[in-house]
């Protein structure tokens, strides 16, 4: 909520109240922005729409937009995060459950949609933002694919602001994510005008993909799913398929994260991996 009054009350742009209800609340559309004649051309010839849903993101398995006239391309999921070390973060994410476990939205061994685009817009939008003083303390970073929802035929992503009470509430920090995600729009129209991201799925790693992180910040690289060294050996032919097929771009690399994998799961996820004709490289081959 932190959030969407910060979209509601920017001195940077405006949006305006549709007619429209979805999950018993007013859709707010886009119609202005107070800097940039390139950004003002964009939102006249795309409909950027704000809504907010009845359930939590995590288990939203329905747009419920069949009476409605908006057929969204992309979603961003703006969102709260939570950690166990609490630490202040801006961050970034795909979703999808590497294993059966269902305890936080989505189906078993099941991934969403995905454009590695879009993701690597999102996070260019979060470090690419003036951090005020009092938000210097907040570290920007890529998780891992983790968590629902898996079932919207629509790629997303989530943006989320961490990752404690504290956190949530501080209106520079909802002010700060607000921006980023309408950054996000225009960086992802951005990328796609210049046409040169080479587009990977990742491998191995911990949870906040250090390598992976400085990888796509650093290269011509964009990448969707990401796949954490504790669940290589979930792996199957099946799971690395829907990586491929759930990915909106055509995928060029698998990535894997070489130190951030033990031999163990190598042994597993190589020969998986030879079965695709995809090229395999590792991070510190870019």
């Amino acid at each position: 909520m932190n959030i969407r009054d910060n979209f509601l009350k920017s001195n940077l742009y405006h949006f305006e109240e549709t007619d429209f209800i979805w999950h018993d609340n007013s859709v707010f559309r886009l119609n202005e922005i107070r800097s940039g004649i390139e950004k003002i051309a964009i939102i006249a010839e795309n409909d950027i729409f704000l809504g907010l849903t009845k359930d939590p993101l995590i288990f939203l398995n329905d747009l419920k937009l069949l009476n409605s006239n908006i057929n969204p391309d992309l979603l961003i999921l703006a969102s709260r995060h939570t950690s166990k070390t609490a630490r202040p973060a801006f961050l970034v994410h795909t979703t999808g459950n590497w294993s059966d476990d269902t305890d936080f939205g989505g189906r078993p061994r099941d991934l969403s949609k995905a454009s590695a685009i879009l993701h690597k817009a999102g996070f260019f939008s979060l470090f690419q933002q003036e951090k005020l003083e009092e938000l210097k303390n907040f570290s920007i970073d890529i998780e891992v694919t983790h968590h629902g929802p898996t079932l919207i035929e629509k790629p997303l992503i989530f943006m989320e602001l961490g990752s404690s009470k504290h956190e949530w509430v501080i209106k520079e920090a909802g002010k700060y994510l607000a921006n980023a995600i309408i950054h996000t729009v225009f960086k992802y129209l951005e990328l796609l005008r210049l046409d040169n991201q080479e587009i990977g799925l990742g491998f191995g790693g911990t949870h906040y993909t250090p390598n992976f992180n400085r990888l796509i910040r650093n290269a011509n690289i964009a990448m969707s799913f990401i796949c954490p060294k504790y669940y290589i050996q979930d792996l199957d032919k099946d799971l690395i398929s829907k990586m491929i097929n759930n990915t909106l771009e055509k995928v060029d690399y698998f990535i894997v994260d070489w130190k951030g994998t033990n031999s163990d799961d190598k042994k597993h996820l190589l020969p998986l991996l030879e079965d695709f004709k995809i090229p395999v490289k590792k991070t510190k081959d870019f």
